[in-house]
C-alpha cells in the first residue's frame, strides 16, 4: 500500500530533520539528559519509519498483499511514531517529566505491530 510506503518516508524524512535540530540547534541549550531523550525520539522514528516502508512493499507485492495484520502493523506502528516519539520531542522541549508516562503506550503499539508482521509473514 502506497500509504505506508509514503508515511514511511514522511517520517524519515522528519527523523533526519529533527535528529539535525537536535543536534546543531539544541545542543548546548537543554540538559544532556533531554538531549539523549531527544536522540532516542529520532531514532526510534527512524527505526520505525523504514519498518513502515518495509510493510508497505509487501503489501504491494504479490508476495503477502494487503493482509489484515499488515494493514494493522502499519498503523499502530504510525500510532506508536506518534505517541512514542512524539511524547519524548515534547518531554525533552518542555522538560515536563509526567510527559514520559504516556510514552510506553508508543512502545507497546511498536510491539504489537512487529508480531503482526511477525503473524503475517507466518501466514503467507
Amino acid at each position: 500500500m502506497k500509504f505506508f510506503i509514503i508515511a514511511g518516508a514522511v517520517n524519515a524524512l522528519i527523523s533526519v530533520a529533527f535528529g539535525a535540530f537536535g543536534a546543531h540547534a539544541l545542543e548546548g541549550k537543554m540538559p544532556e539528559k533531554y538531549i539523549a531523550i531527544w536522540q532516542t525520539a529520532t531514532q526510534y522514528q527512524m527505526y520505525h519509519a523504514l519498518g513502515l516502508i518495509v510493510i508497505g512493499i509487501l503489501m504491494s507485492s504479490t508476495l503477502l498483499g494487503p493482509l489484515t495484520q499488515l494493514n494493522w502493523a502499519g498503523y499502530l506502528m504510525l500510532a506508536g511514531i506518534i505517541i512514542f516519539s512524539g511524547s519524548l520531542y515534547v518531554l525533552s522541549l518542555t522538560q515536563i517529566g509526567v510527559l514520559g508516562a504516556i510514552t510506553p503506550i508508543g512502545g507497546v503499539a511498536f510491539i504489537v505491530s512487529w508480531v503482526l508482521l511477525i503473524l503475517a509473514v507466518l501466514k503467507f
